[in-house]
C-alpha cells in the first residue's frame, strides 16, 4: 500500500466530525492499509483517517512492543472508561514539533466494526487506551491539545507556529 501524507493544522477538516461507515469493502480495507504504513512510518501507535484527509470514522492503533499488532477500527465508540486516569505526552503528525502531557482514563471499553465487517468489543489499557481515546477524538474533530487549559493551549500553538 502507501504513505499518505498527513494534513496539517489549522486545516478545517481536523475540526470536521468523520462520516460513520456504512460496511467494510475492500476499499476500506485499502484505506486501513495505507493509515498502518502512514503510521509505521511517522513512527506512530494510532492514526484516525482525517489526519490524512479521509473524513470517515477509521481508525488504526498499534501500541505493541514489536508492532504488527494493529487493530483496525471502523465507527468506534467508547462504552466504558475507567476512573482511574493516566498521564502521557501525546503530539500529532497534524501539527508536528510539539507534545502536551495530557491526562486520559487509564483503560477503555470500545465498540467497533473490525476488518471482517463484525461488532467488536474490546478492552485497551495504558498506551493502547490513550491512543484509541486521541484516534476516536480525531474522528469527532477534536485535538489533543483541546484537553489542555485555554493558556496552556494558546502556549501550545504559539509553540508550534514558530517551530513550523
Amino acid at each position: 500500500m502507501s504513505v499518505r501524507p498527513c494534513i496539517r493544522w489549522p486545516d478545517k477538516r481536523l475540526r470536521s466530525p468523520a462520516a460513520p461507515v456504512e460496511g467494510i469493502s475492500d476499499e476500506i480495507r485499502a484505506i486501513w492499509a495505507d493509515m498502518i504504513d502512514t503510521m509505521e512510518a511517522m513512527p506512530g501507535v494510532g492514526l484516525a483517517a482525517p489526519q490524512i484527509g479521509v473524513m470517515l470514522r477509521l481508525a488504526v492503533v498499534d501500541a505493541s512492543e514489536g508492532r504488527g499488532q494493529a487493530v483496525c477500527m471502523a465507527n468506534p465508540e467508547i462504552l466504558h472508561a475507567s476512573a482511574k486516569l493516566r498521564a502521557h505526552d501525546e503530539g500529532s503528525p497534524n501539527l508536528p514539533g510539539v507534545w502536551a502531557r495530557i491526562e486520559r482514563p487509564r483503560a477503555v471499553t470500545v465498540q467497533f466494526l473490525n476488518a471482517a465487517g463484525e461488532v467488536e468489543q474490546r478492552d485497551f489499557v495504558h498506551l493502547w487506551a490513550t491512543s484509541v481515546q486521541h484516534q476516536i477524538d480525531h474522528l469527532n474533530g477534536r485535538m489533543y491539545f483541546d484537553h489542555l487549559s485555554p493558556l496552556k493551549r494558546d502556549m501550545l500553538l504559539r509553540r508550534a507556529r514558530k517551530s513550523g
